[in-house]
């Protein structure tokens, strides 16, 4: 793999993780359209995941260094009830409720990642996902609400949570259905930005952390020839990712979320037309 590609790569991974446009569905599409073939052959379906895991490790790293200062009081927070077996404050309330939103994509992933990998990533469904989910983003950015981050519960939790694992289908956007959720929920622009991002730690981190050991401890570590395409992937997603969340959050201040849903609806539109079609 180029270091160009792997730039490239990074770029898409960093922007698509954090804006609701589905990163995993841009990570499938933009080798597609391009005809890249870094990952064909024997191993290739192995390094391909590989790459995955550190693109994720450079997006990880953006989310935590930007909400660094709300983690730490959020880990602090969780320690005292821990202890304490209770949770009084809204910091330790909301530590708990982030735990709670990450159980049903941790559920859903460990039963059905297989099937999801092998029959879930075609072109055609991932650019239908695109336009459907653009839809329901439009709807639900339409709902009137004012519910800040401090109003949010376990039901709210639950059914985010929910729409969390539904977005393992590439194309539908983790962020842009717990966003559309959190509308749904009459939750603020702000606040559902906030929550959407910070609902994103436990899950992908501990995704993360989980695939990183596998990596190392049992396939033997990023594969010979790899080290630099890596190195550039997991800085340009880091960088890029960073950089998404905080334009994220400046926009919803005074914007909507109908950019976006346009942006998908014409992506998705073309992507089905060219999966269709002869061209490609």
């Amino acid at each position: 793999m180029s270091l160009l590609r792997a730039m490239v790569l990074g770029l898409t991974q960093g922007l698509s993780e954090f804006l609701p446009i589905s990163s995993s569905g841009h990570l499938l599409l933009v080798p597609w359209l391009f005809g890249w073939r870094d990952f064909a052959g024997p191993g290739g379906k192995d390094l391909e995941k590989a790459f995955d895991v550190a693109l994720h490790v450079g997006t990880s790293v953006a989310v935590l260094a930007y909400f660094r200062k709300d983690l730490v009081q959020l880990a602090r927070a969780g320690l005292r009830s821990a202890r304490r077996r209770a949770a009084e404050t809204a910091e330790e309330r909301l530590f708990w409720l982030l735990v709670l939103s990450a159980v049903p994509g941790v559920i859903t992933g460990a039963l059905l990642d297989g099937f999801i990998t092998e029959h879930l990533g075609a072109e055609w469904l991932i650019g239908l996902m695109l336009v459907v989910f653009g839809g329901v983003l439009l709807l639900a950015d339409r709902q009137s609400a004012d519910r800040p981050q401090g109003e949010f519960a376990p039901r709210d939790a639950l059914l985010m949570g929910v729409a969390q694992a539904v977005a393992l289908q590439p194309g539908v956007s983790r962020s842009g259905v717990t966003m559309s959720m959190a509308r749904w929920r009459r939750f603020d622009r702000n606040a559902t930005a906030r929550l959407s991002f910070l609902m994103s730690i436990p899950i992908t981190g501990g995704a993360v952390a989980y695939k990183v050991g596998k990596l190392f401890l049992l396939d033997g570590g990023i594969p010979r020839g790899f080290g630099g395409a890596f190195a550039v992937g997991i800085l340009t997603s880091g960088v890029s990712g960073f950089a998404a969340v905080a334009l994220l959050l400046k926009l919803l201040r005074t914007r909507t979320f109908t950019p976006f849903v346009v942006y998908r609806v014409v992506a998705g539109v073309a992507v089905v037309g060219l999966a269709a079609s002869t061209l490609r």
